[in-house]
């Protein structure tokens, strides 16, 4: 696999909170980093998967109107369906 070094500026704490997931992990800094950018990457992709669906949903005309998100949001405060 061949691999490119990237470089990126981080705040001061966040790279503590590596050094310190590296070191409880006994890996190393490169390897929590490709870690955390592989999630992020997919989280992302079906982010935007579900944006471009709801964008076709929108083209095709399968939306709601203001009326039923309205009453659909009012419902959710509702006692009935308020988790205990």
């Amino acid at each position: 696999m061949q691999t490119r070094v990237l470089t990126a500026h981080v705040p001061a704490d966040l790279a503590k909170r590596v050094d310190m997931a590296a070191s409880r992990l006994e890996r190393s800094r490169g390897w929590i980093v490709q870690k955390a950018l592989v999630d992020w990457l997919s989280h992302e992709d079906i982010r935007r998967q579900l944006t471009l669906e709801g964008l076709a949903d929108v083209d095709a005309g399968r939306v709601s109107d203001h009326e039923t998100v309205r009453t659909w949001a009012e419902n959710l405060e509702s006692p009935r369906t308020k988790k205990r």
